[in-house]
């Protein structure tokens, strides 16, 4: 199951369960895992792209060793008006290939993850070589910290 709606996510999951954010970008997947309780996400692994199969391994070990039961993927939709653009598409085949592990996946809005990463790590006066190799991981979390909120909202 691939949705959007927080509603049809939940239901495939009444039990909660640890969950995995991911922001995938053309070089690199951003990871994020939260307590089977919903209640913070936390930054994980940053994989470097690849092959799509190495990458997909790569995710379910992951998954496996963590004992995910479901997937968050960041859906970056236009800032401007929220219809979807051409990486709106790719994530969106991005979960369709991902479907075959078997897990609920659910599309969230990732509009101002990045933006809103980029802002604290700067208020944070996190170097620039730095910011670039934690971007990814922080969105990741902040996309999934975005969905568990959206999730436990009722």
């Amino acid at each position: 199951m691939i949705t959007t709606e927080r509603t049809d996510f939940r239901a495939a999951l009444p039990q909660g369960g640890r969950l995995i954010g991911l922001d995938v970008g053309t070089k690199t997947i951003g990871t994020a895992l939260c307590d089977a309780g919903w209640t913070f996400a936390s930054p994980a692994l940053l994989i470097r792209r690849t092959k799509f199969t190495a990458d997909k391994a790569a995710l379910a070990a992951l998954i496996a060793e963590q004992q995910v039961a479901g997937i968050v993927i960041g859906l970056p939709l236009n800032l401007t008006d929220g219809s979807e653009s051409p990486r709106s598409q790719s994530s969106r085949a991005f979960a369709r290939n991902m479907a075959d592990l078997g897990l609920p996946i659910f599309l969230q809005d990732e509009r101002w993850s990045t933006q809103a990463v980029e802002r604290q790590m700067i208020a944070e006066d996190v170097s620039r070589a730095k910011r670039a190799e934690r971007v990814d991981k922080l969105a990741a979390s902040y996309i999934l910290q975005s969905a568990i909120d959206t999730l436990m909202a009722g």
